[in-house]
């Protein structure tokens, strides 16, 4: 039996896994891709601490895997958590794709995904055009025209790193130009940039109706929220996404307190009502709020030292642990 079952590998999860393993706990780690979440797909990294220049998210997260390694984390990848079997003080299982293993405590770091972009064919033209990461596919088309469909800090940051590639990035934004709301980014510099960029070019207070073209994508519909009709974009050769995330607890439900988005409510101390189990970083509801890789990182050593506490002394107070 483990000590401790990390699921999910993204700051959060290498985080708790360097601060278990170093405590000397057998921990053993499922992610179902490689190891980094989120920020294996996002490029320069500016408010990490510790860093004087940006670094690369799939940089950041390599030196975090290999400082976890150096102190003997065991990490599966490829191998995805199905479902989870409670047995309070006795310990619990984690079953995967191939088998079951048993653990005396869990923390849960499976993160976010993308939401899909609601409009017509934008499933169908999936990985021909539409995408929901710049850093995997901008460099395939150089030279051509983009949308990017989102307004917060994610969208904005990698609208940015589009226009390295792009001949124009247009942005949709679903409010009108001069709402406080219409940009949700909340980093005033990455705002400032993205505004003051030639190649970037806002379209306000619509939506997208439809993306087509035959085997690629050719176009998107805009629809003007103000009553205009419908606005035509026959030149665009990719589509970029970036309008929020689902967290991935599916194999969770009721098993655990979820809120009405699906994200896990956990106490100040990321305690779950379950003995033993934490959640952390994106999929945890207080700290999704604020999505950044710091906070999870945060929560993650929190996690960690709390199952460390847990496992020298397994009571589970109901008034401590209530989420």
């Amino acid at each position: 039996m483990h000590d401790l079952i990390i699921i999910g590998g993204g700051p959060a999860g290498l985080t708790a896994g360097i601060y278990a393993s170093r405590g000397n706990l057998d921990v053993l780690m499922f992610d179902k891709k490689l190891p980094g979440g989120q920020l294996n797909d996002t490029t320069e990294v500016e408010n990490y601490p510790g860093f004087v220049d940006a670094i690369q998210g799939p940089e950041l997260m390599d030196q975090m895997r290999q400082q976890a390694e150096r102190f003997d984390l065991k990490i599966n990848a490829n191998e995805e958590v199905v479902d989870l079997k409670f047995n309070g003080k006795n310990g619990h299982i984690v079953v995967t794709d191939t088998t079951e293993y048993q653990t005396k405590s869990i923390i849960i770091s499976t993160g976010a995904n993308p939401v899909p972009l609601p409009a017509k064919g934008a499933e169908r033209l999936a990985g021909r055009g539409v995408s929901y990461c710049a850093t995997c596919d901008g460099f395939f088309f150089k030279d051509k025209n983009m949308l990017m469909v989102g307004a917060g800090d994610s969208a904005l940051t990698e609208a940015l790193f589009l226009t390295k590639f792009a001949s124009e990035v247009r942005i949709a934004v679903r409010h009108p130009e001069g709402d406080p709301h219409a940009l949700r980014a909340k980093d005033q510099t990455l705002r400032k940039r993205a505004i003051e960029n030639e190649k970037i070019k806002f379209v306000w207070n619509v939506t997208v109706d439809e993306v087509f073209g035959e085997q690629k994508v050719e176009g998107a519909v805009l629809n003007d929220l103000n009553g205009g009709g419908q606005q035509t974009m026959d030149d665009l050769a990719a589509v970029f996404v970036a309008i929020g995330h689902k967290p991935s607890t599916s194999f969770l439900e009721g098993k655990l307190a979820l809120d009405d988005h699906g994200y896990i409510l956990t106490d100040a101390r990321t305690r779950t009502k379950e003995p033993g189990v934490y959640a952390v970083g994106d999929v945890r509801q207080f700290s999704a709020q604020y999505a950044q890789a710091v906070i999870a990182a945060g929560d993650g050593c929190i996690a960690a030292l709390e199952a460390m506490r847990y496992l020298e002394d397994p009571i589970w107070r109901e008034d401590e642990g209530e989420a």
